[in-house]
């Protein structure tokens, strides 16, 4: 049966992006994305991480209330609490980003990576 898992979202960040290590040594980079509607008074907000090269560069150009276009696919993750309850958190697993704010003086930026797992 076919499958697709595909996701395309133009919006600002809503933090600068933070980069950390995995326990095996791979790095990833975290960033909050907001989304505006036409019509709608809040904007959804999307949590997106960047693995490797792409996180890189991701750490390296984007800040805070930046605009970029970001594709890439949803991962859900499950968890426990020492309560019991479950609890799931959906994410963007970024494929690709470009700036769509960049001044004239700044060079063009867009970067293309591959998906990897913690």
């Amino acid at each position: 049966m076919p499958a697709l898992n595909q996701v395309q979202l133009i919006g600002n960040l809503g933090k600068d992006p933070e980069t950390r290590f995995t326990p095996t040594g791979k790095k990833v980079c975290h960033f909050t994305l907001a989304v505006n509607r036409r019509g709608a008074s809040e904007a959804d907000w999307f949590l997106v991480e960047a693995w490797d090269r792409l996180g890189e560069v991701c750490q390296q150009y984007l800040a805070k209330g930046r605009l970029v276009y970001i594709a890439g696919r949803l991962k859900t993750d499950r968890w426990t609490d020492d309560k019991g309850e479950t609890h799931y958190r959906t994410q963007v697993v970024a494929r690709q980003m470009q700036m769509l704010d960049r001044k004239p003086d700044e060079q063009d930026v867009t970067a293309e990576g591959e998906e990897a797992e913690s």
